[in-house]
């Protein structure tokens, strides 16, 4: 703080923030990564993972992620784990605030990732990792020969459906309106598929179970009648948030508020980066953020050592 100058400072503790600090603090650089109250991201939800490589057994969410920040700590990189509530960009070195404290840096990574939106339903919040998902390709395998929910309408919630019946005994759509907004292409697809069946003009209230799904409460919205439909798990599909807040009016957004790149890691403003799920709608998985954190803080490194030459 004050007059200290780090060579780069990353923000956000997901994947790709640690892959691109291990990268930068072992190259030597003078690296502060201010990782959130919430540190680590969407991986601190996610019980096994069993896709990221290297881990033939698996490993737990949390578990890996403490392991990447042990990996970045050793290579002597700061880490605070505050939330960031502002950035100036205007001028260099670039600040980076955490309430009334100053941080600058000569170059910036933004790794802030992307947050699943939830339904806020009573039962869904603890049962997150034992049968509540917001990703079927992370947890589908966990499924196999069960009965599942997806809640959704698009193309997100048929890709979810899709890729679920590779594994599950049947997949139950669960959609508020009387049609989808999805992709014809993707409506055509599940709607042929067998294992896939749907319930229109319907909301789930309610996640049932003690340490596992069992069950959801549906309410119709046009006639306001519940019932009870058992299940093994339930798949929320209804999109994420990118977390840009803070650099709305600081960096060019998408209409879905995604950072704006260019071979995928480069700003409009030299010397900001971007990696992993903030700018990535489309993957958001643990080893493509990973790689882009890489890929970032590659190009960081190489903008830096331009301006020592300069």
């Amino acid at each position: 703080m004050g007059n200290e100058i780090f060579d780069i400072i990353i923000i956000g503790s997901g994947p790709a923030g640690l892959t691109a600090t291990i990268y930068t603090s072992r190259a030597n650089l003078k690296t502060l990564l201010i990782g959130g109250v919430e540190f680590g991201g969407q991986l601190m939800l996610t019980t096994d993972v069993e896709d990221y490589p290297g881990f033939p057994d698996g490993i737990q969410g949390p578990e890996l992620i403490l392991a990447m920040k042990a990996q970045a700590e050793k290579f002597g990189s700061r880490i605070l784990q505050e939330n960031v509530t502002s950035v100036d960009f205007s001028k260099k070195p670039f600040a980076v605030y955490v309430g009334e404290k100053k941080y600058l840096a000569k170059a910036i990574i933004i790794s802030t990732g992307a947050s699943a939106k939830w339904l806020d339903i009573p039962g869904e919040k603890k049962l997150i990792g034992k049968g509540v998902s917001s990703c079927a390709v992370c947890d589908a395998a966990f499924f196999k020969g069960k009965k599942v929910v997806v809640v959704g309408g698009g193309d997100s919630a048929m890709r979810e459906a899709l890729f679920l019946t590779k594994f599950v005994s049947s997949v139950t759509i669960i959609h508020r309106r009387d049609k989808l907004r999805a992709f014809p292409i993707l409506v055509e697809r599940a709607s042929k598929n067998p294992k896939v069946s749907f319930i229109w003009d319907t909301i789930v209230t309610q996640v049932l179970g003690v340490d596992k799904v069992g069950g959801v409460i549906l309410k119709n919205v046009r006639t306001g009648k519940q019932k009870h439909l058992e299940t093994d798990g339930l798949f929320v599909a209804i999109g994420h948030s990118p977390n840009t807040q803070i650099f709305r009016d600081r960096l060019p957004l998408d209409p879905k508020g995604y950072i704006i790149v260019k071979n995928e890691t480069k700003t409009p403003i030299s010397g900001v980066f971007v990696a992993g799920d903030v700018s990535d709608w489309h993957y958001q998985q643990a080893v493509t953020a990973a790689g882009i954190g890489c890929r970032a803080a590659i190009d960081a490194h190489d903008y830096l050592e331009n301006l020592t030459n300069e």
